[in-house]
């Protein structure tokens, strides 16, 4: 079957590993997201992972912590997540690696361009922790990094709405979903998508993101074969 998308580079949140306590690791909710990320990856797709921290660790509610000491503290939850995440894929026989943006040679080997294309490119999902290495960068930032330096087609961002609105769902019945959207808008309207940098790098660098649900994890499988899922920005 052809795929619209054969390198994708996947965003999971650290609470959706948590599950509904959003906290530590569920074992049902890492079984499903981790299931889908197999689905998509049978179908033949390339896979980098970027995770983070949250069901650990918020640097931005550290409290009185002193800020770039707060978001070590989270590169470090996301190198946890990373770790539980290439093993779950390991029992479902699913091969990974882990690369981490910090040296910790004894936990796995540093972020390098070429070891993770050759990991991908020998069948491998790629699991990045530690986001971009420096404090005041976001996951999300992390992930678009990672995605341009990868070459991927498309950045994935797993959410718990299935796409982008122009206000929260959650709050306001009469919402409105986009199907498509322009990096522009979004930051233009400060649409609650990504941070401002994550969206300026993607946009810079042509990566397009598709915003969907991870409450049904074969999205994931759905999105790479071009199936209608979530919101894509993009720009001409």
């Amino acid at each position: 079957m052809a795929l619209k998308y054969n390198r994708i580079l996947l965003k999971i949140s650290g609470e959706a590993l948590g599950g509904d306590k959003g906290s530590g690791f569920d074992e049902a909710a890492m079984d499903s997201i981790c299931g889908g990320v197999k689905k998509a990856y049978d179908l033949g797709v390339q896979i980098g992972i970027v995770v983070g921290g949250g069901n650990f660790w918020r640097g931005r509610t550290s409290g009185k912590m002193e800020r770039t000491l707060a978001d070590k503290i989270g590169m470090l939850a996301t190198v946890m997540n990373a770790l539980a995440v290439s093993d779950k894929l390991a029992q479902l026989e699913v091969p990974a690696e882990v690369f981490t943006s910090i040296e910790m040679p004894k936990v796995a080997p540093v972020f390098d361009r070429k070891a993770a294309l050759d990991a991908m490119n020998a069948g491998k999902v790629a699991i990045f922790g530690g986001g971009t290495g420096n404090p005041f960068f976001s996951t999300d930032t992390a992930t678009a990094l990672r995605g341009v330096e990868v070459s991927a087609d498309v950045m994935f961002k797993a959410t718990m709405v299935d796409g982008v609105y122009d206000k929260d769902p959650h709050k306001y019945p009469d919402a409105k979903k986009y199907d498509t959207l322009t990096f522009t808008k979004v930051l233009e309207d400060q649409l609650a998508v990504m941070d401002g940098t994550a969206a300026t790098l993607c946009r810079e660098n042509h990566l397009p993101i598709l915003v969907f649900d991870l409450a049904d994890p074969d999205n994931i499988a759905r999105a790479v074969q071009g199936e209608n899922v979530g919101t894509l920005v993009y720009e001409e």
